[in-house]
């Protein structure tokens, strides 16, 4: 039976609801992060989000389980409140969490401090996950205003909730590998911009920008090459005041140097690792940054 520090046990692991938002912002200050509150409720709207109440009120951890299809599970937001750290309250919500997803294959982002309980359960290191964050400085603005009409170029235009919604899930389904349609048919309004790239007339890709606290998160970013992945992200970052935060894979060339250019810094590295016998399905070559790293 796990303890606070004082000797009371801890309560059983228990689902969160819409009730605990202010809970879960609470835990996550409490570990010098923001409170991401958009971010929250939407993790309580879509994922299985497991907590542990504090004997001393609030919220003693949490963790978050998003579900994608029947073969691919994501880990996010494991936080342990600082006061009840080092009693065995990650590893208990991580079992719980692993138990709850079954014989699926589960990823996460791992910080350093987290990596080695990951290491424990049995996570595999797959990739790395680079975090730049700065104020975007195009060297052009090619913006879709001023894009050519001529239909057989590339060009971006914001997303048509009710026509473009079917094109951006059948393109991300073949990118991803899975089924990301209960996540990804709420961009439209959880977004403060969703763009898709025409390639001939046809979407071919798709990105979106969203708030989250002072940062402007570009992601998830869906594109047939780096190119491509770069025009949607100049249209989306390049009109938005502060700071704006990518994720990419460090390896890949044509994203991370370019994001330097454009005034981002590297600001964290973390491992990007795997759960089960399988590797994540589909086209890493296509997915460029994730919805979030909760929501990887």
């Amino acid at each position: 039976m796990l303890t606070d520090r004082n000797g009371v046990p801890f309560p059983p692991v228990r689902r969160l609801g819409p009730d605990d938002l202010r809970h879960c912002g609470a835990l996550a200050r409490d570990r010098g992060w923001s409170p991401e509150k958009a971010k929250w409720a939407l993790m309580l709207e879509v994922s299985d989000v497991f907590g542990v109440d504090a004997p001393d009120g609030g919220l003693a951890g949490a963790v978050v389980l998003t579900r994608y299809g029947p073969r691919l599970a994501s880990v996010g937001m494991m936080l342990v409140a600082a006061r009840h750290s080092r009693r065995g309250l990650g590893r208990a919500l991580m079992e719980h969490l692993l138990a709850e997803a079954g014989d699926v294959t589960v990823t996460l982002v791992a910080t350093d401090l987290g990596k080695p309980l990951y290491d424990k359960l049995g996570f595999r290191t797959i990739r790395r996950n680079a975090v730049f964050v700065g104020a975007f400085r195009p060297a052009t603005v090619k913006t879709a205003a001023t894009a050519t009409r001529d239909n057989s170029k590339r060009r971006t235009r914001p997303a048509n909730a009710a026509g473009d919604v079917a094109a951006i899930l059948d393109i991300d389904k073949a990118a991803f590998g899975a089924d990301r349609s209960h996540l990804l048919t709420r961009l439209p309004t959880f977004a403060a911009e969703l763009r898709v790239l025409e390639t001939s007339g046809r979407v071919s890709g798709f990105a979106a920008a969203w708030r989250n606290d002072t940062v402007t998160v570009i992601g998830p970013v869906v594109a047939p090459d780096g190119a491509a992945a770069r025009l949607l992200i100049t249209d989306l970052a390049a009109p938005v005041r502060g700071p704006v935060r990518l994720d990419l894979d460090p390896r890949r060339a044509e994203l991370p140097e370019w994001a330097v250019r454009h005034g981002l810094e590297l600001v964290a590295v973390g491992a990007v690792m795997a759960y089960g016998a399988q590797d994540p399905p589909g086209d890493p070559s296509r997915l460029f940054a994730p919805v979030s790293v909760a929501l990887a």
